[in-house]
């Protein structure tokens, strides 16, 4: 009993359970909300009401193209496993969570040993990646991705030379893994290691054909997928490339922050309040390596901290393309919340600090899981399940699908209320086969005469009840408005009058 406590008391038993209380705590206590998470488990739901888990959709009418499936997979396997509940959802973020807190503590132990626990604990309680792991997002599961490949690399760079191979095809198959993800992006730690090949390259000794081989891994499990689809749609291939590849790194089509300036209003906070409680330790690191810029020059100097010049062009490289690029979000940031957590642990060690004091974690830990427990009882106009609960108690009876029309659909519905959801236009409008805002068109919808609720925003509902009539069907709204929301039935005006 006295050596399981004194197991328990360890730095690195004390990280775990401070990783899996974040992890899992309170997971399942805010419903989803829309749009982001709405939409990620609406397309898992989709695939496993159709058993069609290859071809992407939001609706058995409208495809959904704009991520690759690995982390629809993943929410789909989830909610088969133990049900469609928020918290099922949101579990393979919570596992990506843990899955990156301890690659930096395997990374930091080759790459600055003793700075483990650290690195490991500063990854845990950073703002950014708490706040992501109790979201059902793409950008966990990309991070815990590269971050696999990354110690894959770093393994075979600092490692044993005689286990260079394996690594190098475990850094493949997280390239791999993070492309199955979320597509090119995934590939953006290849420019540090690039960077290191040209400013510290590894010695001849260490240099092996596994490259090749793992280049092949990387195409047998990343491309069959794309290959598979693309063949299956026409157009889909242009659709990949110039929608979600040169659109959003160089165009403003997305409306997200393509100002000239907007890398700095989004990825400014999101750096120094993201990497709270340690945005004062990281600011020193950066000051560190910006200060050991001219010694750089020597080539000896710059094998000698390969480690440190590793994690600098980690973080830096990919974050000046995510400042380039014309699509800019705050969680693009998260997967460089790995070398960051890693920068501030080694500064840390030089320093010569230990872990922080376990009554002020205690106080922080509290503070994260109070601050995610404010945010599930704050009432919030995405939270799905208001709605749900709005809409259910209006409908008097079965409920097929749920209609929005010209309006935000709130794809959350589909897992509180288990039923499907669609965007619906007033008038048909020409679109894209790939990437279309709008799943049918109001007339259209109605002839279909399925059970279904809709949903209109209040202004518009007089012009659909005259385009009814003129087509044979008369609108019911079903109480007062909601949100400036009218929710209404439709019925056939023949049936009305047998």
């Amino acid at each position: 009993m006295r050596r399981l406590l004194q197991r328990l008391s360890t730095p690195g038993a004390t990280v775990a359970l401070v990783a899996l209380l974040l992890a899992f705590g309170l997971i399942g206590a805010r419903a989803i909300w829309d749009p982001d998470e709405g939409r990620y488990t609406n397309v898992a739901l989709t695939m496993l009401d159709t058993g069609n888990f290859v071809d992407l959709s939001r609706h058995h009418e409208s495809g959904h193209w704009t991520k690759p499936p690995l982390t629809y997979w993943a929410i789909a396997a989830s909610l088969a496993t133990f049900g469609p509940t928020p918290a099922a959802a949101r579990l393979t973020s919570a596992l990506a969570f843990l899955a990156c807190t301890w690659l930096a503590w395997r990374i930091a132990r080759r790459l600055q040993p003793g700075s483990e626990a650290t690195a490991a604990l500063v990854f845990a309680t950073m703002l950014l990646p708490f706040g992501a792991a109790n979201l059902v997002t793409t950008d966990f599961l990309l991070a815990a991705c590269q971050a696999v490949a990354m110690l894959g690399w770093v393994e075979a760079r600092f490692g044993e030379p005689e286990r260079r191979g394996r690594w190098l095809l475990l850094m493949w198959m997280g390239f791999a893994a993070g492309f199955m993800t979320k597509g090119p992006p995934a590939m953006l730690p290849l420019l540090a290691i690039a960077a290191m090949q040209w400013l510290a390259p590894a010695p001849r000794a260490r240099r092996s054909r596994a490259a090749w081989a793992g280049v092949l891994v990387f195409a047998l499990l990343a491309l069959p997928w794309y290959l598979v689809v693309v063949l299956r749609h026409e157009g889909l291939l242009a659709y990949f490339l110039g929608t979600e590849v040169v659109a959003r790194l160089a165009s403003d089509k997305l409306h997200r922050n393509p100002e000239w300036y907007g890398w700095l209003l989004v990825y400014g906070p999101t750096l120094a309040l993201g990497s709270l409680p340690w945005t004062g330790a990281f600011w020193r690191a950066l000051r560190s390596g910006v200060g050991r810029l001219r010694a750089w020059r020597d080539a000896a100097v710059r094998q000698h901290e390969a480690p440190h010049l590793l994690l600098l062009a980690w973080l830096g490289l990919p974050l000046l393309v995510f400042c380039l690029a014309r699509s800019r979000l705050p969680l693009y940031l998260l997967p460089l919340f790995v070398p960051i957590a890693l920068l501030v642990a080694r500064q840390r060690f030089l320093e010569g600090r230990a872990l922080p004091r376990w009554r002020w974690l205690a106080v922080w830990v509290g503070l994260l899981l109070a601050l995610r427990l404010a945010t599930a009882l704050w009432p919030s106009r995405h939270d799905a399940s208001r709605w749900a609960e709005e809409l259910t108690s209006r409908a008097q009876g079965p409920v097929d699908e749920v209609v929005f029309v010209e309006d935000t659909a709130r794809y959350g519905l589909h897992l509180h209320m288990h039923t499907s959801v669609e965007k619906i236009s007033v008038e048909a409008k020409p679109e894209s086969a790939f990437g279309a805002e709008y799943d049918s068109d109001f007339a259209g919808e109605l002839a279909e005469r399925e059970r279904a609720i809709w949903v209109t925003k209040a202004p518009l509902f007089p012009e659909l009840r005259e385009r009814a009539r003129a087509i044979g069907f008369e609108l019911q709204p079903l109480g007062e408005p909601y949100e400036g929301r009218i929710i209404f039935r439709a019925r056939s005006l023949d049936d009305a009058g047998r």
